[in-house]
């Protein structure tokens, strides 16, 4: 087990790639500047970060939490019946139990979300997190210069939940109708650079519609190539949950992907806030470009200072 100490915040590294339990924070909006830049530097160094024991946290309080990290967004740039500050992640609206980045049907990805257990099943409903970077790091150099050349386009229209699902609930369908209400479709480049540390990262995941300038079969034959280097079990770390945890993580250099392991009568419902991201820039600074939609509504574009 490796330990940082930043002041009264102590960092414990989960992984060697990704992940890290952040101890001797209290969270909420009222932080000291040196604990909120311990957890900005824990953030950027392991990609995903736990807090636990948190129960005196509310709705408001991880709202003000968030307000320190940056600018949150709406709830969603769709969905707007699941809440007014966070998303409501709901079993009973819906399971998204697929790998994704959220949000990447939009330019203005966000940067990092905030993730609070608010109800929990009796057993499974865990979350794993694969770190990107590490992903595209991995790969021998001739791929990666395939990859840095590369552009997708990103949609909220998909169809990987129908094959995962092929009778759901009601609830279940009004939540995917909303979710297509205004379609989105944005190109973005492969491996985007990180703003803040520089380092280089795969952006695929769900919402991915096709690589631009390929076949399907050769898209379909590309996309799996790279996405499996993201969810190899080496870059990746599962977190199984309490009530009173709290996920952060980094939306720029990270997929997710929540367990459908529990039945249908149990419930898991945590809420969600995003916070603002900037358009991606690839390895030659081109950035994404719009499609159809405009996000305005949704988020701000975060204007990040130059990489290290």
């Amino acid at each position: 087990m490796s330990v940082a100490q930043a002041g009264t915040v102590t960092v414990v590294k989960l992984g060697t790639h990704i992940g890290a339990r952040i101890e001797g924070v209290r969270l909420g909006g009222d932080l000291t500047p040196e604990a909120v830049a311990a957890i900005r530097a824990a953030l950027n160094e392991h990609k995903v970060i736990f807090f636990r024991d948190q129960h005196h946290l509310t709705e408001d309080g991880q709202y003000e939490f968030a307000q320190l990290l940056g600018s949150p967004t709406t709830p969603h740039p769709t969905v707007t019946s699941a809440g007014v500050k966070s998303l409501a992640i709901d079993s009973h609206r819906g399971r998204a139990n697929s790998w994704h980045t959220d949000v990447t049907f939009v330019d203005r990805i966000p940067k990092a979300s905030i993730l609070r257990a608010v109800s929990l099943p009796s057993y499974g409903g865990s979350t794993t997190w694969a770190s990107t970077v590490a992903a595209y790091n991995s790969l021998p150099e001739p791929l990666q210069r395939l990859a840095d050349g590369l552009r997708a386009r990103h949609t909220n229209q998909y169809d990987y939940a129908a094959a995962q699902d092929d009778s759901p609930n009601e609830k279940a369908k009004a939540y995917r109708t909303e979710f297509e209400s205004t379609y989105y479709e944005t190109e973005h480049p492969v491996v985007r650079v990180h703003p803040e540390t520089g380092e280089r990262a795969l952006l695929l995941g769900h919402f991915v519609k096709k690589l631009v300038g390929l076949t399907g079969n050769e898209s379909h034959a590309l996309f799996r190539l790279f996405q499996e280097r993201v969810t190899r079990l080496e870059n990746t770390t599962r977190w199984n949950w309490s009530l009173g945890d709290v996920a952060i993580w980094d939306n720029r250099a990270t997929q997710h992907y929540a367990i459908d392991d529990y039945d249908g009568s149990e419930h898991r419902k945590l809420t969600r806030i995003t916070l603002a991201g900037d358009i991606p820039v690839g390895v030659d600074g081109t950035p994404s470009t719009v499609i159809t939609g405009n996000a305005d509504h949704y988020s701000v574009v975060d204007e990040v200072a130059d990489a290290a």
